[in-house]
């Protein structure tokens, strides 16, 4: 049985074994009351648990009712606690829980974070938006960028809640692997309008930072649910540049149309599917961030020894790698 700790947090669930009994502090992500087969039996509990290494599955099979009372979603809790398999599934048996209290834990433990350095990152931001030539663009993209209030919560900000960069800074670091993977298609395709490009980039999706909160777990806000951030972004531009003296109208209209149709399909909810070369490329350049992520999140967390993941109901598909390169993540990687 293994006895892995950490002061105060107690183990994360990744390290979790079956066989282990451990106490820890994890998120509540979700809680479900569902009724025993033999209804005699009342209801179990079944709980998400999250900390920034991964979720796991947990059961309350005794007195269900009463702690489905005392415990609050999206709150952090105090699991005592015994790992098992059940159906081919590790799970925890819920043996205490209580709610936790401030001053137990320490927050970073609980949600993952960006493997790159959040300064490094905000420095190559930086660097492109010194690459911006055309004078109404550069106003423009700094207007945001050198908000310091707009680039604290952009850089802290998750880029999704669960698809990809789903984790804090991970909006920078999609970003950061746009511009990157711009350089070479600017290269390649001299018809590119760069400073465009670059520009629709940095701000395609500044409207996340009203999207998510992002406090003990990742988030829709009220605004985030009834707009989106596609609808929030659109805004905060139009806004950013009524503020800019005589800047072009017929730019206006071509950087937020890149805006609205970055999703690319109207099934992906995209108000317009990409109508220009910039738009096409910052569509592409995304979608090719979001899914190299994902797929990454997804072979690193297939079983040990395995070279194909288990079905993915998103991608309807699963995923093989040979195993010959390495997506684990450290988990010193992940500290803030």
């Amino acid at each position: 049985m293994s006895e892995t700790f950490h002061a105060e947090k107690g183990p994360f669930l990744r390290e979790l074994q079956p066989g282990d009994r451990f106490i820890g502090y994890y998120v509540l992500r979700n809680k479900q009351l569902e009724p025993f087969r033999d209804a005699t039996r009342g209801y179990f509990l079944t709980l998400i648990l999250s900390d920034r290494s991964g979720q796991l599955l947990a059961r309350v099979w005794e007195g269900a009712e009463d702690v489905d009372a005392e415990l609050v979603k999206g709150e952090v809790v105090k699991i005592n606690g015994e790992v098992e398999t059940y159906l081919e599934r590790t799970q925890i048996r819920v043996l205490r829980v209580r709610p936790g209290s401030p001053g137990e834990y320490d927050m970073r433990d609980m949600l993952p974070s960006s493997q790159h350095n959040p300064e490094e990152m905000l420095e190559t931001i930086q660097s492109f938006l010194d690459k911006i030539e055309n004078s109404h663009l550069s106003s423009l993209a700094k207007v945001f960028y050198e908000d310091r209030e707009f680039l604290q919560q952009f850089s802290q900000s998750p880029a999704a809640r669960r698809i990809h960069h789903a984790y804090l800074h991970g909006l920078l670091e999609h970003t950061v692997e746009m511009l990157k993977l711009a350089n070479t298609v600017i290269e390649i395709y001299p018809q590119m309008d760069a400073d465009l490009l670059i520009t629709g980039i940095l701000l395609h999706d500044i409207g996340k930072v009203r999207e998510y909160s992002w406090e003990l777990d990742i988030d829709y806000t009220d605004e985030g649910r009834l707009l989106g951030h596609i609808v929030i972004a659109d805004e905060m531009i139009s806004n950013a540049i009524r503020q800019l003296p005589d800047f072009p109208e017929d730019l206006a209209l071509t950087l937020r149309h890149m805006l609205v149709s970055h999703h690319g399909r109207y099934e992906w909810g995209s108000p317009r599917r990409p109508k220009t070369i910039e738009a096409i490329a910052l569509h592409h350049l995304e979608n090719l961030s979001a899914q190299i992520n994902r797929f990454s999140l997804i072979l690193e967390n297939r079983l040990p020894g395995e070279d194909w993941t288990t079905y993915d109901r998103l991608l309807r598909r699963q995923l093989y790698s040979s195993g010959e390169s390495d997506l684990s993540i450290e988990e010193d990687s992940m500290q803030e």
